[in-house]
């Protein structure tokens, strides 16, 4: 029985030997291809392992020569064996059928299905031996023992074995108990959980890692780093902001400005496009005086803002509405506003109502 099984199983993997002698023969550059190397490998490793098997099954069949006289255990083997030779005849029939060209190899049809095949052929040998060494050694899988609760024993809930706790019952309690109560509360002796443990040691070596980064390489900013680059970034986010919020400007919520950069760009803007009718000074040409406590169309920042931003078509004062931003019209109204008594040369007589 040993020898036919031997034989058999020797000339179903030397059946495939001749095709790739002759394949490589045929177009010896295929041995190169990554592929090619990979499947000789995975048969290398397969034989290997039927080589192995094939030694266990003999070892077993040795031992158990008494039990495989038996009818069953002849008939069974014998399938086994028929059914390897059937299953390695048809797939070897299997990769002569014409198939698609490969696209990730460079090998021939033939030569990529009957590596496969010699693989499929050798998985096919691994499990039948498997099967065959399992009936030999009379493995039978066992059912786990249904868990019957021991009477007496407490029940113990998901959340305690968390926590690895050991006073479940009241035995548990009184020999843990460490002798400490209030008002009835016992000090028991219970263990840190285990989690908590872990935490503890997790939070030590991400400090020493934090302090390694940050304070010896160098390789990670630390918190006064940090805080630097926050506020670099706080500090860019509120020029965006107030530069977007300069253009929401109007007569309604405009404010008088006191920042003396504010004060000095309505000057200049002042004396570029506002001189020739209202002096460099306010002091008034052809329109009226600035500087006075008389104003006639109103002398609040918020009218004198509405003035300059509509005009005064009447009077020939154009709207600067199309020229300057609103933040330009509030920096020229807080100008207007700051010269208010300063008292200019040759200024000009009041007009309009005092306020």
């Amino acid at each position: 029985m040993n020898k036919r099984f031997i034989q058999l199983l020797g000339g179903s993997l030397l059946c495939s030997m001749p095709a790739i002698a002759d394949s490589g023969a045929n177009a010896p550059s295929e041995l190169y291809d990554p592929v090619a190397l990979l499947l000789l490998v995975v048969i290398g490793g397969l034989l290997l392992a039927i080589i192995l098997l094939g030694n266990a099954v003999l070892g077993a069949m040795d031992i158990f020569r008494e039990k495989m006289k038996k009818d069953a255990g002849k008939t069974l083997v014998t399938i086994g064996i028929v059914s390897l030779t059937l299953m390695s005849q048809s797939s070897f029939a299997m990769s002569a059928d014409p198939a698609p060209a490969s696209y990730f190899t460079h090998l021939s049809q033939t030569s990529f299905y009957l590596l496969v095949s010699v693989i499929i052929v050798e998985l096919t040998v691994i499990i039948s031996l498997l099967f065959v060494l399992r009936f030999l050694a009379g493995i039978k899988r066992k059912r786990k023992p249904a868990k019957v609760p021991v009477p007496g024993k407490p029940r113990v809930s998901w959340f305690e074995k968390i926590n690895n706790t050991k006073t479940v019952d009241a035995i548990a309690e009184a020999d843990e108990d460490m002798g400490h109560d209030f008002d009835g509360i016992h000090e028991l002796n219970n263990p840190t959980p285990p989690w908590w443990k872990w935490g503890f040691i997790f939070t030590v070596c991400f400090g020493i890692v934090y302090f390694w980064r940050t304070e010896i390489s160098h390789s990670a900013p630390g918190q006064l780093e940090e805080l630097a680059a926050a506020e670099e970034q706080a500090a860019i986010a509120k020029q965006e902001y107030l530069k977007k919020a300069a253009n929401n400007i109007d007569e309604s919520n405009v404010t008088l400005l006191a920042d003396p950069n504010d004060i000095a760009a309505g000057q200049k803007m002042f004396i570029s496009n506002c001189a020739p009718c209202h002096g460099p000074q306010g002091q008034g040409v052809v329109g009226p005086n600035l500087t006075d406590d008389y104003w006639l169309h109103g002398g609040k920042i918020n009218e004198v803002f509405k003035t300059i931003k509509y005009g005064v078509a009447d009077k020939g004062m154009k709207a600067w509405q199309e020229d300057f931003s609103p933040k330009q019209l509030a920096q020229l109204a807080s100008f207007i506003k700051s010269i208010h008594g300063s008292n200019p040369p040759n200024a000009k007589e009041a007009q309009g109502t005092k306020e």
